[in-house]
């Protein structure tokens, strides 16, 4: 779950919706502060806005959970995820009794947050 030199993770998986469609909402708050990423999540429309803004709030607490000395303002989006998952596919039935292939797209989503001003060791 959380490990402090990678930072801290969080992951949600096998959610119905297209990762063409999340990925540029995931993109406007890559490696942007965890309240402002929060605050632009909380005022866009899109389906997408919402599955991610759960999964950095998860990131999120688990930092705060690990690690007592943390605050909110402290933590930042050090990489967000956007991967394709299986499709679900349903027959779709049309006119004169022909069918056509209906894809539900999947994607996983994963976040990993770190402190602000984090000296790492190479």
């Amino acid at each position: 779950m959380a490990n402090n030199e990678t930072g801290y993770k969080a992951s949600a998986k096998w959610l119905i919706a297209s990762p063409f469609k999340v990925r540029p909402v995931a993109d406007l708050v890559r490696a942007k502060p965890y309240p402002e990423a929060i605050a632009i999540l909380d005022n866009m429309p899109n389906k997408g806005a919402e599955l991610i803004r759960k999964v950095i709030a998860s990131a999120a607490a688990n930092a705060l959970n690990k690690n007592r000395k943390l605050g909110e303002d402290m933590l930042y989006i050090k990489e967000l995820r956007v991967d394709e998952g299986p499709r679900l596919k349903r027959v779709w039935f049309r006119a004169r009794g022909r069918a056509d292939m209906q894809l539900r797209r999947m994607c996983h989503i994963s976040c990993i947050v770190d402190e602000i001003g984090k000296k790492t060791e190479a």
